[in-house]
């Protein structure tokens, strides 16, 4: 079964790393991503830019409403997510808990995926 592993972490702390402190949890991670790669088990991965980078609509009124910013104001953000392959809900624990000692702090949140639709290979420009 698929499962996302979403990334959630407090904004102001991730944000305030400095570069070299950054680069020591990707690299961290990238162990983790790897072995889950050699397994078969890894999907796509995605790190999100910023809640200030966010735009939010609102579906709850005719016409919809277009925000700036989150949906909500939360401690945690959701910071990026994996999607990963796993047989059961141990398995992806097991997983989350590997991601979590490389980049300690925040939380995971395991969601089976109910529908999945990889997305088809880019058209190259001038194609």
């Amino acid at each position: 079964m698929l499962y996302a592993i979403l990334c959630y972490h407090r904004e102001d702390v991730v944000g305030s790393w400095t570069k070299e402190e950054d680069d020591a949890v990707m690299a961290k991670l990238s162990v983790v991503h790897e072995k889950l790669a050699r397994e078969g088990r890894l999907g796509p991965v995605a790190r999100l830019l910023p809640t200030t980078a966010a735009t939010t609509l609102r579906k709850d009124s005719d016409p919809p409403l277009v925000i700036d910013g989150p949906f909500a104001e939360t401690k945690e953000q959701l910071l990026g997510f994996y999607l990963v392959e796993g047989e059961t809900l141990g398995q992806i624990l097991d997983t989350a808990r590997e991601l979590g000692r490389a980049n300690p702090g925040g939380s995971y949140e395991i969601r089976p995926v109910g529908l999945y639709h990889p997305a088809p290979a880019p058209v190259a420009a001038g194609a």
